[in-house]
């Protein structure tokens, strides 16, 4: 019972007043002919939009308006938080119209984000990444599910179990996806993030907890919501020991040289 009680406490404070966060900017530039694509970006368990600010300022000044959404991860499920996503976004959309929408997430977010683009998508939905999502569930979820899952409802959306919820979601969402994996997460596999749908992938050196805030990852992002082919040297400043590398389509790929391919090639 101590343990549960500091758990919840720490979880508390650290979400009061974050149920749902809206922060948006970057309007139209003056005389534009029509407003910025709309980027919404969903932070992950236990965390709150603070996290993901860095990325947000870097997608305003590359002329993108942004929703950063905001949820508590004491409660509610993942579909309860999806429907909230949807609504927010429609909103948004009602306030500053806009051509397409695009969504970023990170860890539980990226599960938020594709329940969302399966049961409620909202507008004429662009591109999507997903920063380290636990696509297959994820190992750590099934050790932490008995400790806090009767404080933390998502968490037992991440299982891995067979017929578990995130086995539930289409795996092709039927618009161009990418996902970024950190090579040593600790969280969450790069085999735990891979999704079949997925238009590309990618493997960069960096943990779980920070990888959103990377300059690196953040410049990746911006990239491919543009839908610029990328042609990088290795990640992180060309360092050679961890190269980001592209991983093809498993149907149709080699195994012998399918962890070898860089990114050079990445986007189909």
């Amino acid at each position: 019972m101590p343990l549960r009680l500091l758990i919840l406490a720490v979880l508390v404070v650290g979400q009061t007043g974050c149920t749902v966060v809206s922060r948006t900017a970057a309007p139209a530039a003056r005389g534009a002919s029509e407003p910025p694509d709309l980027v919404v970006l969903v932070h992950g368990m236990g965390r709150t939009p603070w996290s993901m600010i860095p990325l947000e300022r870097h997608l305003e000044r590359a002329g993108y308006r942004v929703l950063n959404f905001g949820y508590s991860s004491v409660g509610p499920s993942v579909p309860t938080i999806g429907h909230h996503l949807a609504a927010q976004t429609r909103e948004a959309l009602r306030e500053v119209p806009s051509r397409r929408v695009h969504f970023v997430g990170h860890s539980l977010g990226g599960i938020v984000i594709r329940w969302m683009l399966a049961n409620e998508r909202p507008g004429e939905t662009g591109r999507v990444v997903l920063l380290a999502p636990p696509n297959q569930g994820s190992v750590v979820a099934d050790r932490m599910t008995p400790l806090v899952g009767w404080l933390l409802r998502p968490i037992r959306d991440l299982r891995t179990a067979e017929g578990g919820f995130v086995h539930s979601l289409p795996p092709d969402p039927g618009i161009p996806m990418l996902i970024v994996a950190g090579e040593s997460d600790g969280k969450v596999s790069p085999e735990e993030a891979f999704l079949s749908g997925a238009e590309a992938e990618v493997v960069v050196p960096g943990r779980h907890t920070f990888l959103m805030m990377r300059p690196s990852i953040m410049n990746r992002v911006e990239r491919y919501l543009r839908g610029e082919e990328t042609a990088d040297p290795p990640c992180e400043g060309g360092r050679p020991t961890v190269p980001c590398r592209y991983v093809p389509d498993r149907a149709t790929a080699d195994p012998a040289t399918a962890d070898q391919a860089t990114e050079t090639s990445s986007l189909r």
